[in-house]
């Protein structure tokens, strides 16, 4: 297993935090120099805050951990590709690795802002990719 695919479980396992309490499954974690800094899951619902994604809980508590906004030596791990508002985040917190696992077709930042991450930033897509998709659509397939 690689270094990407066990943290990505981790992110996984965030999910799967976030499905228990009936959030929309997808987790973070932020990793600086081996350790987490933070992690996060959907609290959308939880919280009746359309901000409170998954990415903005782990940057937010990445940043509380490392006292300071930039987190420049840090790679952020996510289930689902970012959105437009979580991919503004991550730029604005210059993160310079985003790992990923499943694409977001619908609503993902690579559709509509293409450009929102720090240039420096170094995107690695589909680890776990399957294990991350499957998460979501059951989710869906039980609500609908």
């Amino acid at each position: 297993m690689t270094d990407d695919e066990r943290y990505m479980q981790l992110a996984l396992h965030e999910a799967m935090k976030a499905n228990e309490i009936g959030e929309i499954p997808i987790g973070c974690v932020i990793v600086s120099r081996g350790q987490i800094v933070g992690r996060g899951h959907n609290l959308t619902e939880s919280l009746q805050d359309v901000t409170a994604h998954a990415e903005i809980q782990a940057i937010t508590a990445a940043a509380s951990t490392l006292g300071g906004k930039y987190l420049t030596d840090c790679t952020l791990y996510v289930t689902m590709e970012p959105c437009v508002m979580c991919a503004g985040a991550i730029g604005w917190a210059q993160i310079r690795r985003l790992v990923y696992g499943a694409a977001d077709t619908k609503k993902g930042y690579r559709v509509y802002a293409p450009q929102a991450l720090h240039p420096k930033c170094q995107v690695v897509s589909g680890v776990m990719e399957d294990e991350c998709k499957e998460l979501v659509q059951t989710f869906f397939k039980i609500r609908r």
